[in-house]
């Protein structure tokens, strides 16, 4: 379908003066009040009168801020900003002016509500309270206390609260809960992962209660009390959009206040005279009870903070490379535009300068012309430019280059490559079909077509043409060979034939020829070392031969071979030159011998490795390639004829290799650089180049949000896009492109887009600067009711900095000083702790039981590691619990995620000397964010018994060994996900055993997240839907446990864990129950 521009009707919009109709105004907040309604526009903070009217801009600062809360007086106004990089909150006056920075850590701050004039609440992920339960992750972020002076944050909430309301008594809160992860943004769905609305009240003892005051199975969010403090308004999808609804707390006398439809009411506030503000559709809106919402019309005078066209000089950034046929130009890719730069010399040229992003460059034989793609106007289509000057050699230096689309379809077609005699261009429509298209009189043929193919993501194709220009070799799963792709020759003439070369049940791709199209090498994973549980495994590089001749030079020895090559010089100069013209030296059509090229398959790498890309030289006596054996990419030499392999060069990184036409060079483009390799010499060096870069920000956002919406429409998992009304919504969200200037709240907007779809694994992810030092971590839990100077230990956590080494520090102990800094009650000490991060840091420490002050130096570890740590920690506890109870009766496992090395620790633990003789297992998935593990365990789960080796009376073993053979159950939670959805559902499919915890959301699909032309936006598509053998998919449908259990708030504060307790009654049950059987 052909995209239509759609700006047409915002063409008298000017971003550099006045915006009478601003859009896009997020985060409202409306004042205590009800005069004054602050708001998020452009990235920056503004207040506009509730009635409408001229917006006063409050912040000015480049950076981004947002999350306006009013403090109760009304007198002032938090917000979060990223002015050092990450999101920190900051207190400005209402009038304006600079603001006051609150908060310092390096993580994300986001203000949420203020207690009273003085103190304000915000969520952060830092460190959970030393008895909570919960899983430790960063998707359950705790809430803090911060004075509006500044100074030291206060733990007031280990469990996670988001948008929290505080009643009039300062203390009783209406909040609604976080019990996973989902895309905040996603609409429409119902399960289990939908957010419910609690009330949380404080006793006499200063412990909380929680309530439960929702049910609804879609999303309830954002309570706001009402004046009565005996009801409260909410937003709610249970009408079908987001609408504004109202209730008592004990759930009567509900009644619906908005009736949107179509798009969701965001960002609700209330003030207390009972007037509510919230967004909706990218504007701002006022609403009382019993009345009509009333839209506040806004008018915002302001400069233009970005500018529209900058000029820019990249010397990196390069994603892809060509070489040209002489070796002396490479044609290469940047931020979506092509250029060529010299070999030899920095000058370039710009040879397309497009919003849009051109990608898969390919040289004409004769090194005139360039062929690639480009996605323009909403379809990707083929396109070339070429010398106009006959006189002119070299694109570098051109003067003339002209520019033609060469495809004129509307399905997408790209990856287009020339044929060595130059005549046609081979190319993908739509992902999968081969085309060929004749250049001369532009007519297309189909090589092979699309249905033998399956592209997850764009650019996974491969094929190359044969040197005579007669023949392909692509990629061919046939019919359900997604997992173990083979190898092709197909006629290019498109005439159908295609013959299967590899027929193998492992994974063989990346095909080429070589020895002039008389063999070919590709890689393959048949004999390679593969991960002991999900996907990946080593690869080697083969060679097959098409001519038994070729075959048989090729295994000669360095002495036959210098002989033979010896006899042929001298038969050539007896040949008189007249026989060598250019006409005998045409390529011959090529002639295959099939039927028994399988038995010429010779293995060409010695030793499996993680491979890059591979070339063989002319003479096949050398392979060059790239292998990972310690960790980055390295260059490999491997000499055929002396059986010898040499590390070449080190650190070169992953990317293809290219040669120029003498194969005298190995051109690569790796880490955005490209870079020239002469073999021979051992020798590398840098391709550089200037080039010019035009960056237009506003068009290319405009450029990212057309190519998501097509990339959605083109690839979701169901055609239909679940009932989505697609056209639509892009109308509706292109409107707001005018009105966003950075990533985040283009980010955002792109997430709501995605959020129509109701689909799992989609919103856009934008990867912010962050912090310029991290806040490095000392691996203890502090004593948060500790109320003195210093930092209070109460616990070490295990294989931290402090268990590694003999410091003579204990729990109880206090941290006075920090590199010699005084840590006082009221100060923030994470500046203290900024940058040191594996680096030693002194630390002055107070042990009240002796009273001895004494000094030692620890090494401080990252955010990352420690979250590792608390991790293990929280596995430990559960492991300790499950012995206690059972008795040491039942095992304990854990799978973090659905990958390799996830499953390497449940094999290493489950079949343990210590676990493999319990009489039953548990197998944890809560919390697990997926990947690709579920036949893994699902067999490693299912052994049955059916011998025993015992040597003379001595038992020894069972078999199947690497199984379990006895009971278990698998316990599951909301937030389980995509894979850890998928598990579950097949143990639970099997009748392995039963599943015990809480409702797992539908999200087994999988998913492609696409990185964009600029590469700190990436977006989800949901696009390899699962489906049972009932034809049902599992997207979207919620899987239910045998034992529904929820874990409570309050016990999860104090450290218990109702649903691994009913797990161990239950194993303990069945361990019970075979006993007596037997």
């Amino acid at each position: 379908m052909k995209t239509k521009l759609l700006f047409a009707a915002l063409a008298a919009f000017s971003a550099a003066g006045a915006a009478e109709n601003p859009l896009w105004m997020r985060h409202c907040a409306i004042s205590p009040d009800g005069n004054t309604i602050a708001f998020c526009y452009k990235g920056d903070i503004y207040t506009v009168p509730s009635t409408g009217g001229n917006a006063r801009q409050l912040t000015t600062n480049q950076s981004y801020d947002t999350n306006p809360i009013w403090s109760p007086d009304g007198q002032q106004i938090a917000f979060a900003s990223a002015r050092q990089g990450s999101l920190d909150i900051y207190l400005i006056s209402k009038e304006g002016g600079t603001p006051k920075r609150l908060t310092t850590h390096s993580g994300n701050e986001l203000p949420v509500t203020f207690t009273d004039n003085g103190h304000l609440l915000f969520r952060a992920s830092v460190m959970p309270d030393a008895t909570d339960l919960s899983f430790p992750s960063s998707q359950f972020p705790q809430v803090y206390e911060v004075n509006t002076q500044g100074g030291r944050p206060v733990l007031y909430s280990s469990f996670p609260m988001e948008d929290i309301s505080v009643a009039k008594d300062g203390t009783t809160l209406l909040y609604h809960d976080q019990k996973g992860y989902e895309d905040p943004w996603r609409k429409h769905h119902t399960s289990s992962i939908t957010r419910d609305i609690w009330l949380s009240k404080e006793d006499v003892n200063h412990q909380r209660t929680y309530q439960k005051l929702t049910s609804f199975n879609g999303e309830d969010r954002n309570p706001v009390w009402s004046g009565d403090n005996q009801s409260f308004y909410y937003l709610s999808e249970k009408e079908g959009s987001f609408n504004v609804f109202k209730r008592n707390l004990d759930g009567s006398n509900e009644v619906q206040l908005t009736h949107h439809t179509q798009h969701p009411v965001r960002f609700l506030s209330a003030a207390q005279n009972g007037l509510l503000c919230y967004g909706y559709d990218g504007e701002i809106y006022t609403v009382k009870e019993g009345q009509s919402p009333q839209k506040v019309n806004i008018r915002i005078v302001t400069d233009q903070t970005e500018t529209e066209l900058a000029h820019q000089i990249r010397t990196s950034g390069a994603t892809e490379i060509a070489v040209s046929p002489n070796g002396k130009e490479v044609a290469f890719v940047l931020h979506g535009d092509v250029f060529v730069t010299s070999t030899d010399y920095k000058t370039t040229k710009q040879i397309t300068d497009t919003p849009e992003q051109e990608r898969s460059i390919d040289f004409s034989p004769d090194g005139r012309s360039i062929v690639y793609a480009s996605e323009r106007n909403g379809i990707w289509q083929v396109y070339q430019s070429t010398l106009t000057e006959k006189e002119e050699k070299l694109f570098t230096y051109a003067t003339g280059i002209k520019e033609e689309r060469l495809t004129q379809t509307q399905i997408a077609s790209f990856q287009p490559q020339y044929s060595p005699d130059g005549k046609k261009v081979a190319f993908l429509e739509n992902r999968t079909t081969l085309r060929v298209l004749n250049l001369k009189d532009k007519s297309v043929c189909t090589a092979m077509d699309g249905k033998y193919e399956y592209s997850y993501s764009d650019g996974d194709q491969w094929f190359q043409w044969s040197p005579d220009s007669r023949w392909l070799l692509c990629g061919y799963i046939g019919t359900g060979g997604w997992n173990n792709s083979d190898v092709a020759l197909v006629n290019a003439s498109g005439n159908g034939e295609i013959h299967n070369l590899t027929e193998s049940g492992y994974n063989d791709s990346n095909a080429k020829w070589v020895l002039d199209g008389k063999a070919m090498i590709w890689e393959s994973d048949w004999a390679g070392y593969r991960s002991h549980g999900s996907w990946g495994a080593e690869s080697d590089i083969y060679i097959m031969f098409f001519d038994l001749e070729a075959y048989e030079r090729f295994r000669l020895n360095k002495e036959e071979l210098a002989l033979m090559e010896e006899k042929e010089q001298q038969d050539d100069k007896k040949k008189e030159k007249k026989e060598k013209s250019e006409k005998e030296k045409a390529i011959k059509p090529l002639t295959f011998d099939l039927e028994n090229c399988r038995d010429r398959i010779i293995r060409l790498t010695v030793n499996s490795s993680h491979l890059g890309d591979a070339v063989l030289s002319p003479k096949g006596d050398k392979l060059y390639y790239q292998a990972s054996f310690e960790g980055g990419a390295d260059l490999w030499v491997h000499d055929l004829k002396e059986q010898k392999t040499e590390l070449l060069l080190k650190g070169i990184g992953y990317g293809s290799l290219t040669c120029d036409k003498e194969n005298k060079h190995i051109f690569l483009c790796s880490n955005g650089g490209i870079k020239k390799i002469n073999p021979d010499k051992h020798q590398i060096e840098n391709v550089n180049f200037e080039a010019l870069f035009n960056y237009r920000p506003f068009k290319e956002r405009e450029y990212i949000f057309n190519h998501v919406w097509q990339q959605v429409l083109d690839k979701f998992y169901v055609p239909d896009l679940h009932g989505t009304d697609w056209k639509f919504y892009r109308e509706s969200y292109a409107r707001f492109l005018p009105h966003i200037n950075n990533n985040y709240d283009f980010q955002e907007m792109l997430s709501e887009l995605l959020g129509e779809l109701n689909g799992s694994h989609t919103g856009a992810r934008y990867a912010a600067p962050g912090a310029t030092l991290s806040t490095a971590c000392l691996g203890v839990f502090f004593d948060n009711k500790y109320e003195g100077d210093g930092l209070k230990i109460q616990e070490i956590i295990a294989k931290g900095p402090f268990a590694v080494k003999k410091t003579d520090v204990t729990p109880g102990c206090i941290i006075e000083k920090i590199d010699g800094q005084p840590v006082l009650k009221d100060i923030d000490y994470y500046p203290m702790l900024e940058g040191k991060a594996g680096k030693n840091v002194q630390l002055t420490i107070y042990n009240p039981q002796n009273g001895k002050r004494f000094q030692t130096t620890i090494k401080a570890i990252t955010t990352g590691q420690q979250n590792e740590l608390l991790y293990k920690r929280w596995v430990k506890r559960n492991e300790k619990i499950v012995e206690k109870l059972s008795g040491g009766r039942i095992a304990y496992v854990h799978v973090k995620g659905m990958d390799s090395p996830s499953f390497r620790e449940v094999y290493s633990e489950l079949l343990s000397d210590c676990n493999r003789n319990k009489e039953a297992v548990i197998v944890d998935t809560r919390h697990n964010g997926g990947g690709w593990l579920h036949d893994d365990l699902a067999t490693l789960l299912s052994g049955k018994e059916y011998q025993r080796f015992v040597p003379r009376g001595q038992y020894i073993g069972s078999d199947p060994f690497n199984k379990w053979l006895k009971p278990s159950c698998v316990m599951v939670c909301e937030d389980n996900y995509s894979n850890a959805h998928g598990f579950p559902w097949v143990y639970k499919e099997l009748k392995i055993g039963k599943l015990i915890g809480a409702p797992v959301p539908g999200t087994m699909t999988a998913v492609w997240w696409e990185r964009q032309i600029d590469p700190t936006i990436v977006f989800g598509i949901p696009q390899v839907g699962c489906m049972d053998m009932r034809g049902q998919y599992m997207e979207n449908r919620q899987l239910e446990p045998d034992i529904k259990v929820y874990n409570t708030p309050e016990k999860s504060l104090k450290g218990e864990d109702e649903q691994l307790e009913a797990a161990v009654k239950e194993m303990l049950k069945e361990a019970d129950a075979l006993k007596n059987k037997h």
